[in-house]
């Protein structure tokens, strides 16, 4: 989940009356508590306001994703289809994280429409993290892998 839809998702439980939220996609979780709908309360109007656990999730969510972002390169998606790391079930995967990747080293496939589609690497480095799962459903431009170039 990108940083855009995680903004939207805040923004939009914090205008809502749900007063907590989990969400899991793949390794990621979310977890959000709204305590705004609570601002009509008297007990709370005697207090003073210290933060709001969104905006800190936020702050640091916004902290590290930036640090990665200048850190890290991310190999995406080209298509939408289903994410395969190995080449047959009883195979082992193309790369595995702590793998040095240059560019051309074949990552993944992705099938689409029956088609088993060859994912190359754009970029040379050592494989950090797997984004996806085995066999999941990915959207153009997602996230699959983070690089480190160095």
């Amino acid at each position: 989940m990108d940083l855009k839809k995680i903004k939207s998702l805040i923004q939009l439980i914090s205008k809502s009356n749900i007063s907590e939220i989990r969400i899991k996609i793949g390794n990621t979780k979310i977890h959000i508590k709204n305590k705004t709908f609570m601002k009509n309360d008297s007990w709370n109007t005697s207090y003073p306001k210290i933060s709001s656990p969104i905006s800190d999730f936020y702050d640091r969510f916004s902290k590290i994703e930036k640090e990665n972002r200048n850190k890290y390169l991310t190999i995406k998606s080209p298509m939408i289809g289903t994410f395969y790391r190995k080449p047959h079930p009883d195979q082992k995967p193309f790369v595995k994280v702590g793998d040095k990747i240059k560019i051309g080293t074949k990552v993944c496939v992705i099938e689409a429409m029956k088609l088993f589609n060859d994912i190359e690497s754009e970029v040379n480095g050592k494989l950090i993290k797997v984004l996806v799962e085995d066999a999941t459903p990915v959207d153009y431009d997602q996230p699959l892998f983070t690089v480190d170039p160095t």
